[in-house]
């Protein structure tokens, strides 16, 4: 009498001892769609402008249809937004990153609005969120897209406030000041002729203004 099978071995009827690789799943390849779309769309935006990118071009640069980019965008302006929406997340992280690096509440408020001017610099920011957004979503739709980078200053505001290194006052009105204010330096310091020291100018005026609102001990 033959013996059982023991589910080891390699011929019909047997259970493998291991399982092939899983497949990807239909989730998992439509977002590594979404990144190959988005990384694609990136790159040609920052180097060509939104005016001059073709949909044709991402998808070929993208490695997909045009069928499948479709699927996942309603059109040019939808992908851009896409895009635009995570440079204002890299951008965050980059204002986060720089403010707790510092001890002092409102000094670190100074610092991640530095890094928010000083981010304006790159060629690559300064093409898609500053020059072409505008155009390409609106002033409106650009606020509200925005929104993780004036959280972020208003919850620094009212860290400054409560921990006593500004005076006491509503939040939401400095805040709108300061991100207002930035936001307008960042198009102004681009547009400069010379806009690393258009930058330095709008630092020692932002200096000054820090200095000014910060508590006297």
């Amino acid at each position: 009498m033959a013996a059982p099978r023991t589910g080891t071995g390699s011929g019909t009827g047997t259970v493998p001892a291991r399982r092939a690789a899983a497949r990807p799943t239909q989730r998992e390849r439509s977002d590594a769609t979404v990144e190959d779309l988005l990384t694609a769309a990136r790159a040609l935006f920052a180097a060509e402008g939104y005016a001059a990118t073709s949909l044709d071009a991402v998808c070929e640069r993208a490695g997909v249809t045009k069928g499948a980019l479709y699927h996942h965008f309603s059109g040019k302006r939808q992908l851009f937004s896409a895009v635009y929406t995570r440079e204002q997340e890299r951008l965050a992280h980059r204002i986060s990153t720089a403010y707790l690096q510092v001890a002092d509440p409102w000094e670190a408020v100074y610092e991640g609005s530095r890094a928010y001017l000083e981010a304006s610099l790159d060629p690559e920011v300064q093409r898609i969120t500053l020059f072409d957004a505008p155009g390409a979503l609106g002033w409106e739709a650009m606020r509200d897209l925005g929104v993780n980078c004036r959280q972020l200053t208003l919850r620094g505001v009212k860290h400054a406030i409560k921990a006593g290194a500004i005076s006491q006052r509503p939040a939401d009105p400095l805040t709108s000041m300061l991100y207002g204010g930035l936001s307008e330096s960042a198009m102004a310091i681009v547009r400069a002729d010379d806009p690393p020291a258009a930058l330095a100018e709008a630092l020692a005026d932002l200096r000054k203004l820090f200095d000014a609102l910060a508590a006297k001990g």
